[in-house]
């Protein structure tokens, strides 16, 4: 993978807030626009950019395409630990976090990622 995709990437505020949000969970486009306030041109080119860099992977799941984090991606572990003290991906990895528990059923306690 070329660094300078990766760096081109990551470069960006809404790709970094994109992965932060999907940081805990796999989200439709659709999804991802919303939460973001984009339109979906836009938020399609920021995945775009994402998937080829080897950030994220889509997967199409009937007339939806679900795009999640690549976890075994040095880049994608090394954010996920920025995340968590950055002001902006912080507070967007809890929130996602949050919303795969409610998602799940899963107690809300602290969690290892």
């Amino acid at each position: 993978m070329s660094q300078d995709k990766i760096f081109e990437a990551l470069a960006s505020s809404p790709r970094r807030q994109i992965l932060a949000f999907l940081s805990e969970r796999e989200l439709s486009a659709g999804d991802i626009a919303a939460r973001f306030e984009m339109s979906a041109p836009a938020v399609s080119r920021h995945l775009s950019v994402l998937v080829n860099a080897g950030l994220i992977s889509s997967e199409r799941r009937g007339q939806f395409v679900v795009y999640k984090l690549m976890p075994d991606s040095l880049v994608n572990t090394l954010t996920q630990f920025a995340f968590e003290i950055c002001p902006v991906g912080g507070p967007l990895k809890r929130e996602s976090r949050r919303a795969a528990r409610k998602a799940t059923g899963k107690p809300a306690g602290k969690s290892a990622g």
